[in-house]
């Protein structure tokens, strides 16, 4: 990302006018510049051609379900855009390996052995981060640099210009993100996060996606293929 980038790229269909505005901010100028001198020092994660790779994937007409992540993973080749994904062959971080077995648990049926949920993406399932970028190895090094007020606007244009859309909040930190959400417009489903540190405390057996996937049906709507 450059300071000399076009302002208000195009991030995806439905996304790029409803937050060309965020672009412009001072908070969000000042994160441009903070990442240009971040990737001059340091390997920053996403690529640069998947930080917005949520939007692009779920067009803001189609998001039927948001899923919330904090930040990306801050490994090497792990991070591609997507909340709690991971491109194919990468192997399965610890909260993907404790979703995947609530899945499991949920259907009755085999959990997924690709860590890629490309195919949540593109079925309308918004995998949205509140930072969108990461310093290599270090957790939460680029919080509260400008990105939360970027995927802050993105939920506030959702619950203001659509209906019905079935937010899963994971752990303390999505569940603040409650505060954005209408709920005589939307649908708010809360649990632990999946990580080992509190899967075991009611993520595992809290049942969200044939919630998510009963809530969307009695709308009217297709539900999600959860499982490949």
């Amino acid at each position: 990302m450059s300071t000399n980038a076009n302002p208000t790229p195009d991030i995806g269909m439905g996304w790029t006018e409803r937050l060309a505005s965020a672009f412009l901010v001072p908070a969000f100028v000042a994160l441009k510049e903070f990442l240009v001198a971040e990737r001059a020092a340091h390997q920053v994660f996403p690529k640069g051609k998947d930080i917005f790779n949520a939007f692009h994937r779920t067009p803001f007409d189609q998001v039927s379900v948001v899923i919330i992540g904090q930040d990306p993973y801050h490994g090497p080749g792990q991070a591609h855009g997507l909340s709690f994904s991971v491109p194919e062959g990468v192997p399965i971080p610890p909260s993907l390996e404790n979703i995947f077995k609530e899945l499991e648990r949920d259907f009755g049926k085999p959990r997924p052995t690709s860590g890629d949920l490309s195919q949540w993406a593109e079925q309308g399932v918004l995998l949205l981060n509140a930072t969108l970028t990461v310093r290599a190895h270090t957790a939460g090094s680029h919080q509260n640099k400008g990105w939360e007020q970027f995927t802050d606007a993105a939920i506030k244009a959702l619950v203001a210009e659509r209906q019905g859309i079935v937010f899963l909040l994971w752990g303390r930190y999505a569940q603040n993100k409650e505060a954005l959400i209408d709920n005589d417009r939307h649908y708010v489903l809360r649990a632990p996060h999946p990580s080992p540190l509190s899967a075991h405390r009611g993520f595992i057996g809290c049942g969200h996606f044939s919630a998510a996937n009963a809530i969307l049906q009695a709308q009217g709507k297709p539900p999600i293929a959860w499982l490949p």
